[in-house]
């Protein structure tokens, strides 16, 4: 047996397609507690989808066209609605009790996603450029020395910052989220108390 037809076997055992896809959900899911995740799902691909076009066209276009300065702030206002409704999924999620029966996974990877999400929204506020995303970068370049991880990452060099907002961690952000909805189509959604 080769890898892919290993691969087909357990995602067929593991994933079958009335959990990838269904078509009947419990009706408890309609309720708004159920929300915020999919909205703060809806706000990152609208901050994928923005980003790409920031890096495609640079910044003499976000900042010097009326469109790119639109998809610009479309781009930032994205960011407040995902970590609002994110922040917010968090919170109904902890008071439901979401790691209950066995769904402990789906919770630490949503925790460690949004613990990725902050520090790309930390890179992000630092590519601004402005007088306060210096002085964040000067102020972060000591917490992340006092963290230990200086020899990893400095806030103050630019290109790092920029690769890895714009390359690195929104894939190690979407990653995760395709896992965390992996682990929510495999034990469907949480139950209320």
């Amino acid at each position: 047996m080769n890898l892919t037809e290993s691969a087909q076997r357990v995602l067929r055992d593991n994933l079958p397609l009335e959990d990838l896809l269904p078509t009947r959900l419990p009706t408890y899911v309609n309720s708004l507690s159920y929300l915020f995740g999919a909205s703060a799902l809806s706000a990152l691909v609208a901050l994928v989808v923005t980003g790409v076009l920031l890096s495609l066209f640079g910044p003499e276009w976000y900042h010097g066209s009326r469109v790119g300065h639109f998809v610009n702030s479309l781009h930032f206002w994205g960011v407040q609605v995902f970590f609002g409704t994110l922040l917010i999924h968090m919170i109904t999620k902890f008071l439901m009790a979401a790691w209950r029966d066995g769904r402990w996974r789906t919770w630490a990877v949503g925790a460690l996603t949004f613990g990725v999400a902050m520090v790309t929204g930390l890179t992000g506020f630092l590519l601004q450029g402005n007088w306060d995303a210096q002085w964040i970068a000067v102020q972060s370049k000591d917490a992340v020395n006092a963290l230990g991880a200086g020899a990893f990452f400095n806030p103050m060099n630019t290109g790092q910052v920029l690769t890895l907002h714009v390359v690195v961690l929104p894939l190690v952000v979407v990653g995760l989220v395709g896992l965390h909805l992996y682990f929510i189509r495999c034990d469907g959604p949480v139950k209320p108390l």
